[in-house]
């Protein structure tokens, strides 16, 4: 994808604009002179920043909090590279602790120190990193949370407040060096590394993890699959034999289970907005640990399973859990092309609802290709994270269905005739509201945005 269109629009102030929608999001950015005319929602046109590393709102600024290759404060090692999924959770006297996936394969760039007691796989790159920062976000302490698991991508909190680092693989031990089976999630204790250890939770399946998602009432936990080929991922939900029993009770075990929507056997054949599917089936998972076959090839019996391209973020909210599909592209397989979907699963009613297409009518050389991470703004809307080609953006969700452009990456990692910029992960949100953390996947960097966000 060209990236000159984008730094037009960059320079028009036309990527702050607001447009509300009805129906697809196909109608969102028809043209420039267009977006301009509904003028600003959100907070108004991104700024270039002049350090050249985050774009933001007028009014806003921000903090780096870590740097990939910077010495971690713990003196463990060097900060990891590969900054991706990240939660923030309350601590005392007003802290914020906030934990922070590394997506480091085999051969990651600066790979997760290993430590005595928090590592899973000697030969495992990836892996968590904790920080700890005060009510304006100094950073206090920066250590190992977990090491030696692969490919770290996202996860998500827990309501007991601890992080679900998920591993986006299926390697097996003799893999890429590797001395255990990966494809795991592990449990993170953000305040206490130590007290959650390095201890895959085998019963949430071996697959392609990306994302998490509990239910705060039912304890019941759904996940993402990013699986690259066909058949692509399942969106999954987990019964835990404890629900919500707190830290270490996921150990417990429970049932995996893997969402059928009747007649549609691939998500990426849905194209309007507000299709609603009722009666949703869940469908027990023949072999978790996915011991002969990936869990996505396996026979779920007559009705087969549903499966969707690019299963990434996944977040609660309300009473219903929200989830990505970043892409469906048909010449990989799909049923049909688009360059994003969010979808909506509400449990009381077993209903799923397509709340927003990203293409594929969209010119793609406009914002809003191919969301990935997503998490609820204070505001009640959401923050979407931006994974495609040429500049990469968050984008907020306004309740009024209306979309911004909250935060541009500036950090060119490709040449001044071909630029690149380094996907945005972790978007989150301290305790109280009044921060926005957020990750540049390339290179590592982990950002703390303050700013009028009550506006």
């Amino acid at each position: 994808m060209s990236a000159t269109r984008r730094e037009v629009l960059a320079r028009t102030g036309a990527l702050g604009a607001g447009i509300a929608f009805t129906g697809a999001l196909s109608e969102l950015f028809a043209g420039t002179a267009a977006a301009q005319s509904l003028g600003h929602t959100g907070y108004g046109a991104l700024v270039p920043d002049p350090d050249g590393l985050l774009d933001l709102p007028r009014g806003f600024h921000y903090r780096v909090l870590s740097r990939e290759g910077d010495d971690l404060r713990s003196g463990e090692g060097r900060v990891p590279s590969n900054h991706d999924g990240m939660s923030a959770f309350p601590g005392r006297h007003g802290r914020t602790h906030l934990v922070r996936n590394h997506e480091n394969r085999a051969d990651g760039r600066v790979p997760v120190p290993t430590v005595k007691g928090l590592t899973y796989d000697p030969e495992g790159k990836g892996g968590c990193t904790a920080l700890e920062l005060d009510s304006r976000n100094h950073v206090l302490s920066e250590r190992v949370a977990v090491a030696g698991t692969a490919v770290n991508c996202a996860g998500g909190p827990t309501p007991w407040h601890t992080w679900l680092t998920c591993e986006e693989t299926e390697d097996r031990a003799g893999t890429n060096g590797y001395t255990k089976d990966h494809g795991f999630i592990f449990e993170v204790d953000p305040v206490e590394p130590h007290r959650t250890g390095a201890v895959p939770l085998t019963a949430m399946g071996r697959f392609q993890h990306e994302a998490i998602a509990v239910d705060p009432r039912r304890g019941v936990v759904y996940e993402t699959e990013d699986a690259f080929e066909r058949p692509f991922g399942l969106f999954y939900r987990f019964l835990p034999e404890k629900p919500l029993g707190g830290r270490g009770s996921l150990r417990a075990g429970g049932r995996l289970q893997a969402m059928r929507v009747p007649g549609v056997p691939d998500l990426s054949s849905i194209q309007e907005t507000g299709a609603t599917f009722d009666r949703i089936e869940w469908v027990d998972v023949p072999d978790p640990l996915a011991d002969g076959t990936p869990i996505r090839f396996q026979d779920f019996g007559r009705g087969g399973i549903t499966h969707a391209q690019k299963l990434e973020g996944c977040y609660w909210g309300g009473r219903s859990v929200y989830f990505v599909s970043s892409f469906a592209h048909s010449d990989e397989g799909s049923a049909a092309d688009h360059y994003g979907q969010i979808w909506r699963y509400d449990p009381e009613r077993r209903r799923l609802t397509l709340v927003i297409v990203f293409g594929p009518d969209t010119d793609v050389q406009l914002p809003g290709e191919s969301p990935d991470n997503i998490c609820l703004a204070p505001s009640g809307g959401l923050m979407v994270c931006e994974d495609g080609n040429g500049a990469q953006h968050v984008f907020g969700v306004t309740r009024r269905g209306e979309v911004y452009a909250m935060a541009r990456g500036a950090q060119n990692i490709g040449t001044e005739e071909e630029p690149e910029w380094g996907e945005f992960a972790g978007v989150t949100f301290s305790p109280d509201g009044d921060t926005m953390y957020v990750n540049c996947y390339t290179p590592g960097t982990t950002f703390a945005v303050t700013g009028p966000w009550r506006r």
